[in-house]
C-alpha cells in the first residue's frame, strides 16, 4: 500500500506542512467572506482579487521547488479538461443569454410563467422545474443557466426577492445532479463503490427526498408572502417564447447541456433573422457583450482551478484524510469519516465530481472495514459532495448564478434552503439511523 503512495506527498509528512498548504483556503475566505462579515457589504471585496490573493500565497507555500514549476502546476490547475468545460458552457451561456434577453425571450418567457402559476406557486413552481429539469439533464451548471435568466424576469416583475429565488433554482439543480442516473457525480460515486445505480438510486432517494418535499412545502408557504404582490405580465409573444422552450424541452430531454446552449443561440438567431425589430448585426453585438460579461466568472474559475490543484498536489487532501480517518470507529464513525472526507475534499476542488473520484477508492476501503453497503457508501458520497458544491461561493454553479443575477454569491447562500436540509437530513441519516438498516 505504501509504493502507491507519489513523491509528491513526501513533504507535506516529513514537515507537517498540512495546514500551511490548506492556507490558501483561508486567506480566500478571511478577504472574501471575513472581509464582506466586517464591512457588512458582501461587493466591498471582490472574489477576483481574494482569489488573486489566495492564489499568490498558494504559490508562496507551495511545492515543487523553483517558481516557475510552482507557476506551471499552477497552470496546469487552471487548464484541467474539467475546468475548460465550464469556461465553455460560461461562453455559451453568456452567449445565449444577452442574445435571448435582446430579442426578448426572457420577458416573454416570464409573462407565459405569470400568466400560467399561480401567484403564490412561482417560487415553489421554480423550484420544481430545476429538480425535474436536472434529473432529466443530470447537470445542476446546464439547470441553472436554463432557468436562472427566467428567475431574475419573475423576481423583477413579481416583487420577489432576487436572492430567494436564485436559491430556489441553485437548490433545485442539485436534486438531478445527486440523484439522476446520467449524472456525473451518480456515474463516478457507482463506479468507484462497485455497486449498481438502482441499488444506490434507491439509497438516495430515502435521503433527499423528504428534503426536497420539505423545501417544497417551505417555498408554497413563503409564497403566500408574495401572492398580493406579483402581477401578470403582459402579452405572451409566442414567437419569441420559442427559444426558451427549445431550450427547457431539450434539456428535459437529457440533452448536453452544450448542444441545448448551441440549439438556443441558433433559435434566438433565427428569431432576429426573420423579424423586422431585430438586426442581426445587434444580435451579434448582444452575443458579444454577453461573452464578455462572463469574463470574470472565468478568471475566478482559472485562478480558483490553479490554487486548488496546488493544494492538491502538495497533499493538503491527504493530510485530511489520515487526520479524518485516525479516529473513526464503528459503521457510524465510517460514514462519518466518508462524509467529511468528500466535504473537504470538495472544498479543495470546488468540482463535487473530482472529490469523489478522488476519495472514491478510499471511500471503498473504510467501507469494508466497517461494513458499509457499497450503495450506502455511494449515496453518501453523492451527498454529502452536492451539499458542499451547492453551499462554496467559488463553485461553478454559485458563480453562474451570481453572474447571471448580478448579485454575489454571498447573498445566495443564506437562501440555499435546499442544500443546508439535504445536509441535515443525510447527517441525521448516519447518526439516528439503525446499524441494521
Amino acid at each position: 500500500m505504501n509504493h502507491s503512495r507519489t513523491n509528491k506527498e513526501l513533504p507535506i509528512r516529513q514537515h507537517s506542512r498540512g495546514w500551511l498548504i490548506l492556507s490558501p483556503l483561508v486567506v480566500f475566505f478571511l478577504l472574501y467572506v471575513g472581509v464582506s462579515i466586517v464591512s457588512r457589504d458582501f461587493y466591498t471585496m471582490p472574489v477576483t482579487v481574494a482569489f488573486l490573493a489566495a492564489s499568490a500565497w498558494a504559490l508562496c507555500v507551495s511545492r515543487p521547488t523553483g517558481f516557475m514549476k510552482r507557476v506551471e502546476r499552477f497552470s496546469a490547475g487552471a487548464a484541467h479538461r474539467n475546468i475548460m468545460m465550464m469556461i465553455w458552457i460560461f461562453i455559451m451561456a453568456g452567449a445565449f443569454a444577452a442574445a435571448a434577453k435582446y430579442i426578448g425571450a426572457v420577458d416573454a418567457t416570464v409573462n407565459l410563467t405569470l400568466s400560467l402559476l399561480p401567484a403564490n406557486m412561482v417560487l415553489a413552481g421554480m423550484f420544481l422545474a430545476a429538480c425535474l429539469i436536472s434529473l432529466a439533464m443530470g447537470t445542476s451548471v446546464g439547470t441553472i443557466v436554463a432557468l436562472m435568466p427566467v428567475a431574475t424576469g419573475l423576481a423583477d416583475k413579481g416583487g420577489i426577492s432576487l436572492a430567494l429565488i436564485s436559491g430556489a433554482v441553485v437548490g433545485g439543480a442539485f436534486f438531478g445532479d445527486n440523484l439522476s442516473f446520467i449524472s456525473d457525480t451518480t456515474i463516478a460515486a457507482t463506479r468507484t463503490q462497485g455497486c449498481s445505480m438502482k441499488d444506490k438510486f434507491r439509497a438516495n432517494v430515502r435521503i433527499v427526498m423528504p428534503a426536497a418535499i420539505g423545501v417544497f412545502v417551505l417555498y408554497l408557504l413563503l409564497g403566500l408572502r408574495h401572492s398580493a404582490e406579483v402581477t401578470t405580465g403582459g402579452s405572451i409573444e409566442w414567437v419569441r417564447v420559442i427559444p426558451y422552450l427549445l431550450v427547457l424541452v431539450t434539456a428535459i430531454s437529457g440533452m448536453n447541456v452544450m448542444l441545448v446552449l448551441t440549439i438556443g443561440i441558433l433559435s434566438t438567431g433565427l428569431v432576429a433573422l426573420f423579424s423586422s425589430t431585430f438586426g442581426t448585426m445587434a444580435w451579434a453585438s448582444a452575443m458579444g457583450n454577453g461573452i464578455v460579461g462572463m469574463g470574470e466568472l472565468i478568471i475566478v474559475t482559472l485562478l480558483a482551478g490553479g490554487m486548488l490543484e496546488l493544494i492538491r498536489y502538495n497533499g493538503g487532501l491527504s493530510y485530511i484524510i489520515r487526520h479524518l480517518t485516525a479516529g473513526a470507529h464503528g459503521r457510524k464513525g465510517g460514514e462519518l469519516s466518508i462524509a467529511f472526507m468528500v466535504a473537504l475534499a470538495n472544498m479543495c476542488t470546488a468540482n463535487n465530481t473530482v472529490a469523489i473520484v478522488t476519495m472514491g477508492d478510499i471511500a471503498r476501503r473504510i467501507s469494508h472495514r466497517f461494513g458499509i453497503p457499497a450503495p450506502r457508501a455511494a449515496s453518501i458520497l453523492d451527498t454529502f459532495s452536492c451539499v458542499i458544491q451547492g453551499l462554496l461561493p467559488y463553485g461553478a454553479q454559485l458563480l453562474m448564478a451570481s453572474a447571471i443575477a448580478h448579485i454575489s454569491a454571498l447573498d445566495i447562500i443564506p437562501h440555499l434552503y435546499y442544500p443546508f436540509v439535504m445536509g441535515l437530513v443525510a447527517l441525521g441519516f448516519i447518526l439516528f439511523r439503525r446499524s441494521n438498516t
